[in-house]
């Protein structure tokens, strides 16, 4: 098979244009490579991350983000040494070359090794009362309201169970019965579900406090009320090859200002700009928190995660930045709650591969 011919892609190539190449293809990857073939460096989902959070345009060549320097797999390797080298170097893909360094393949984990289901816990924050969105939660909690025929909590945990994750635990408080009676166990989605119990409100990180289970493991976090197609493997991945103690997942907001801004220097005119937009990296309710953060949540306290994350920074521990390419919608208020029900179809319905 020659599949991994369409993940070659010469230097002066868009980067927009490989975030396409790269959702459209099943190698995850896309290696940048001259007319002749020669391999010139490597292109992950993780590089594009980091061009985005150094604010790079997505307009420029791929050179700018692509990594100089891969590791690569000499032809005709043995499988024991590639997988070796896969896990030693902690990724899923990598260039094959010949001797006089020509791309001749790609080597990707998931086919060498059929990977079991992943064995962190994921925990949904499914307890407010979702007071903006007026009467539509008078007598059903946010995360039970419909979006595209089904629950926005449903969606979240097919997410998650589409990219292997299926241990879920659920922090329910404001009528907890209706998420409790509709998901049960889990056994139906072929999941294992528990929940916590707010006896009173806990804010947006104390109910970890009561976790029912112990791990060693990283553990993710999503708000009940946020649609995406974030792959959480990868935002996994780029947490433990960053060896941070937490993660939190940002997505762009753009701001318009509705006026024309003047630019001043030193007292005088120096311009002017029409209703320019500023961008800005906003907290999009996704986390990954290492087991041992948990011990600074007080016992069952009102705790918000902002707080955690300041503690953490008081004492200079490694949080991490992992901004989502992907779609996002948090369907708190009204409008973005419809604007979900019109994305629905083309987000969720379209048989798209996930990226995990």
């Amino acid at each position: 098979m020659d599949n991994w011919k369409k993940a070659l892609i010469l230097p002066n190539v868009k980067i927009h244009e490989t975030i396409e190449l790269i959702d459209r293809n099943s190698q995850q990857i896309a290696v940048v490579a001259d007319e002749k073939g020669k391999l010139l460096g490597t292109v992950t989902d993780g590089d594009i991350r980091r061009g985005i959070l150094k604010g790079i345009p997505m307009d420029s060549p791929v050179s700018r983000i692509m990594n100089p320097h891969p590791i690569k797999i000499p032809e005709l390797t043995d499988r024991k040494s590639i997988l070796s080298l896969l896990r030693v170097n902690q990724v899923r893909h990598l260039p094959v070359v010949d001797g006089g360094g020509h791309v001749v393949g790609i080597e990707r984990l998931d086919e060498l090794l059929a990977e079991s289901r992943r064995r962190n816990w994921v925990v949904v924050m499914a307890g407010g009362p979702g007071r903006r969105l007026g009467a539509l939660t008078d007598h059903c909690p946010k995360p039970m309201l419909k979006v595209g025929g089904k629950p926005v909590l449903e969606t979240i945990l097919e997410q998650f169970l589409r990219q292997g994750f299926s241990r879920f635990c659920i922090s329910v408080n404001y009528k907890a019965e209706q998420v409790m009676e509709y998901f049960g166990d889990g056994t139906r989605w072929g999941a294992e579900i528990h929940y916590i119990s707010e006896s009173k409100r806990l804010g947006t990180a104390g109910s970890l406090s009561l976790l029912p289970f112990e791990t060693t493991e990283p553990i993710l976090v999503i708000n009940g009320d946020i649609l995406t197609r974030l792959s959480f493997g990868q935002l996994l991945d780029f947490h433990l090859e960053h060896q941070a103690k937490a993660t939190i997942a940002v997505t762009t907001y753009d701001y318009q200002v509705p006026y024309g801004v003047i630019k001043v220097n030193r007292g005088r005119l120096a311009g002017f700009e029409e209703k320019p937009v500023y961008a800005s990296f906003i907290n999009a309710g996704v986390y990954v928190l290492n087991p041992g953060v948990l011990s600074r949540i007080p016992k069952d306290s009102r705790f918000e995660m902002n707080s955690l994350f300041e503690s953490m920074l008081r004492n200079d521990e490694p949080v991490c930045i992992f901004p989502i390419r992907e779609y996002w919608i948090d369907i708190g208020g009204l409008r973005d709650f419809d604007q979900a029900g019109k994305d629905y179809e083309n987000e969720f319905l379209t048989g798209r591969e996930e990226n995990s």
